[in-house]
């Protein structure tokens, strides 16, 4: 395979524009050839961002795949595309980075893992917090043991008020849901990837739609519209693994609450613990005594020498992906490990609705 992929942009709203494209030009071996868009004009606005004067422009993805010459697909679409088009993409011999979450259903999102291992194409999905210096660096430690079993974890994604005003994310018939499945699932990926833990047992949910109706309330994002705001502002999830573990999952676009903090995690193993809450902190005890020890993420000075740069958690993502197709790296994020945190999600909104637990 030539070591210049040709690139294909499908949806290109604020998620392509803003985290894949700026990440592509750290990217050589990467060419976006095409862009895609129900709305012609933003399909070419994002050409013309991108100035890619050669590249063509589409309303539909369907004619997109026929070009043969493109290897690579980016699915930036509202969540409710996610499958068919990942499924139609990896059919028509491309490789796939389909952005979080990876479906809206469990069944959706097995077809797309079925279809990759069918074809033989890759499929990754988009949960770049994993590149990010902190997990990163407490990944290392989970893979080294120093945390020992982790039994107990909880994954915090909870804002006081930040509910997109922009796009789709209020249209439940669009997005599937609302912080559950928007930045719930950042959260509870890192935390199913830190316990390397892919087998749910139980998960009891609930759902709430309390605040839904007051817009004007310090909305960082400006106040919504009521009448589009169909999804819920908050969702709680209590997990039990196959082997005993255990994992609360919190979520909130609006939650009156000073406990914020969003695709973070808390682990507690037998050997010790992290809390993310604050810059990440591992708790543990030493001779007798309780000790706290705060890795430095500072790259201090580095960032000032003469042709130095240092990788965005985006950039990362995309060298990985990258990387993967073109020399056989191994994929940091797997549809497989993607999908059991579809399936965790799909539970929790099933459990909240009808207020019994889901049993694997």
């Amino acid at each position: 395979m030539s070591k210049k992929l040709k690139v294909g942009i499908i949806g290109c709203g604020a998620i392509a524009s803003e985290k894949y494209l700026k990440a592509l030009n750290s990217i050589p071996e990467a060419e976006v050839t095409a862009f895609c868009d129900i709305i012609p004009e933003k399909a070419e606005k994002t050409r013309l961002l991108y100035e890619a004067k050669d590249a063509k422009t589409y309303t539909d993805y369907n004619d997109l795949l026929k070009d043969e010459s493109i290897d690579v697909v980016h699915v930036c679409t509202p969540n409710r595309s996610h499958s068919p088009i990942t499924v139609a993409a990896l059919k028509a011999g491309k490789h796939v980075m389909c952005e979080k979450p990876m479906a809206t259903s469990y069944a959706e999102a097995k077809l797309m893992c079925d279809t990759a291992n069918e074809t033989g194409k890759l499929l990754t999905i988009g949960y770049q917090y994993r590149c990010m210096p902190a997990p990163l660096y407490l990944k290392k430690m989970c893979e080294n043991g120093e945390l020992g079993e982790i039994y107990f974890a909880k994954a915090h994604a909870l804002r006081r008020r930040g509910v997109p005003t922009w796009g789709v994310f209020l249209k439940a018939e669009e997005q599937g849901g609302g912080p559950l499945i928007d930045i719930g699932t950042h959260a509870l990926d890192m935390t199913l990837w830190m316990m390397n833990n892919y087998k749910p047992k139980t998960v009891m949910g609930t759902v709430y739609k309390k605040l839904n109706d007051n817009p004007d309330c310090g909305n960082i994002f400006g106040p919504w519209d009521a009448t589009e705001f169909t999804v819920e502002d908050s969702a709680f999830g209590f997990i039990v693994m196959e082997n005993g573990a255990t994992i609360i999952l919190e979520s909130s676009w609006a939650l009156n609450t000073l406990d914020e903090g969003e695709a973070i995690c808390t682990l507690c193993g037998t050997e010790a613990g992290a809390d993310m809450k604050n810059g990440l902190c591992i708790v543990s005890d030493k001779h007798g005594k309780f000790t706290n020890t705060k890795p430095d993420f500072d790259e201090g000075a580095v960032l000032f020498v003469p042709g130095g740069k240092i990788e965005t958690p985006e950039e990362k993502e995309s060298r990985n992906f990258y990387n993967a197709i073109l020399y056989g790296e191994e994929l940091r994020v797997k549809p497989e490990q993607a999908l059991v945190v579809t399936q965790i999600l799909e539970a929790i909104y099933e459990s909240g609705k009808t207020g019994k637990p889901v049993v694997f």
